[in-house]
């Protein structure tokens, strides 16, 4: 707000704004605040209320477990107080002040409508094995020399666009209202010495992804079959499920949002 020479008080406008980022996971615990450990969320709202000079909470897309990367994020904040223009300026800035794991896409204008968390339509992970040792890549692939029965694990991953309750994939302390999700793709690739899982969803549970990873290594490995997999998924009930395959192999790769949102970026 502000105060006239009349000693009226006026309101200023808040502008919401859409942040495009991408970051690795390896030194925080995580998107989301914590109260005794670092975060992505913290660091980029230390930055952006330092650049602008207003204490300045932001919403991400979602969370992120520790280790866990990002080829691309979305949050969103909203201020009335003036960021820098022309925008490239203050994601150069900002990119000046973030430390070198964390980047800055670009930073646009939204209607105040708009919700980095729920106005996504659909969610992408990337989880990527490496079949050879890479000192380039111990940080962000899991490194796993096993013999594996791709094709197995090619049709299990099939199965789970039969079914909508991951239950059983979902971290047991978490306090969720549904486990309902809709899978649209899953599947995984062979490119050289990396074996690359995909899966696409309206939405996921905490943990989702790893846990359907380490599952399907199992059959991978020969110690359950395609449907003792399937029974798993049933069962809706996380003990009966693999253990959690290591974070730092995982990506949030994608994040799609309807069109429109980005009209105010494309007529800039």
């Amino acid at each position: 707000m502000f105060i006239s020479t009349a000693g009226e008080i006026y309101h200023l406008l808040e502008q919401r704004y859409f942040i495009e980022l991408s970051f690795k996971g390896t030194a925080y615990h995580g998107w989301q605040v914590q109260p005794n450990a670092i975060s992505v969320q913290q660091t980029i709202e230390e930055a952006v209320s330092t650049l602008i000079r207003e204490k300045m909470r932001i919403t991400g897309a979602g969370r992120t477990d520790t280790g866990v990367h990002a080829g691309y994020f979305a949050a969103h904040f909203s201020t009335s107080s003036n960021l820098i223009y022309p925008l490239r300026e203050t994601i150069r800035k900002l990119n000046y002040m973030l430390p070198h794991d964390i980047a800055i896409i670009d930073i646009f204008p939204v209607r105040d409508n708009y919700h980095s968390r729920f106005s996504a339509i659909s969610r992408t992970y990337k989880y990527y094995l490496s079949r050879r040792k890479n000192p380039f890549t111990r940080e962000t692939s899991y490194h796993n020399f096993s013999a594996l029965d791709v094709r197995a694990m090619k049709n299990a991953a099939a199965e789970l666009l039969k079914y909508n309750d991951f239950r059983s994939f979902c971290r047991t302390s978490t306090n969720v209202k549904s486990y309902i999700c809709r899978i649209m793709h899953a599947d995984w690739e062979e490119k050289d010495d990396v074996l690359i899982f995909t899966i696409t969803a309206n939405r996921f549970l905490r943990n989702m992804v790893r846990a359907i990873v380490g599952t399907v290594l199992d059959v991978g490995y020969g110690k359950i079959t395609v449907d003792d997999f399937k029974k798993i998924i049933e069962a809706g009930d996380r003990c009966k499920a693999g253990t959690s395959a290591p974070a730092g192999g995982l990506f949030l790769e994608a994040i799609e949002y309807p069109p429109e949102l980005f009209s105010q970026k494309e007529n800039r």
